[in-house]
């Protein structure tokens, strides 16, 4: 997963809106400047050329292919979160339930409905706006929109260790070495409760 730091999204403002220009331009439709909202299939193929920049130049594989998105994004929408600028995807984590108490390599591929874990396949955030902290707003937004589903009650994924530290500060604690492993590359195994997220959500205003 990428590097990630803090950021503040920037407040909604309209593209066409100044004084001097004329009634038919300030009429035109405009896009948000910055909103964040589930993805759907028709993001897959937008999501997919993030991710493939962003895993494959560094670990020469995707923790999910362009069938797979597609795979979740069909069955569990509500689980997934992209963050948009003007209409164009700028960062994303894309998720599915399980409903054991580890991953397992089942997990990677499967959406277990009834679950009560929420598995965080892949954040990934686009290369021109890495080292501005959105993964961790995008995170963060995540985890209060986890805690909002009742049946949600907590978060689980896999990482490298480099990494860890970066999740422990949302929450995350590590369960030790995952069974996953893909070719020579081991990770570890954090877990966090949402119990606490869903009255950061309602305090928030988020």
């Amino acid at each position: 997963m990428s590097t990630l730091n803090l950021y503040p999204p920037k407040p909604e403002e309209a593209l066409c809106l100044s004084p001097r220009e004329s009634p038919s331009c300030q009429r035109r439709h405009t896009l948000p400047a910055s909103e964040f909202r589930c993805l759907t299939p028709e993001d897959a193929v937008s999501v997919f050329e993030i991710e493939r920049e962003a895993f494959i130049s560094v670990s020469g594989a995707c923790p999910l292919y362009l069938d797979e998105i597609r795979h979740f994004l069909t069955l569990c929408p509500e689980l997934s979160l992209g963050w948009f600028q003007e209409g164009r995807l700028v960062a994303f984590i894309i998720g599915s339930l399980w409903d054991k108490e580890r991953l397992t390599q089942e997990s990677l591929t499967r959406h277990q409905p009834g679950g009560g874990t929420a598995h965080l396949h892949v954040l990934a955030v686009h290369r021109a706006c890495r080292q501005q902290g959105k993964g961790s707003v995008l995170l963060w937004r995540y985890l209060q929109h986890l805690g909002a589903q009742p049946a949600v009650r907590r978060a689980a994924l896999m990482c490298e260790d480099d990494l860890v530290p970066f999740y422990q500060k949302f929450g995350f604690e590590s369960l030790g070495r995952c069974a996953v492993t893909a070719g020579a590359l081991a990770f570890t195994e954090l877990r966090c409760s949402l119990r606490g997220h869903a009255s950061l959500r309602r305090n928030s205003g988020c």
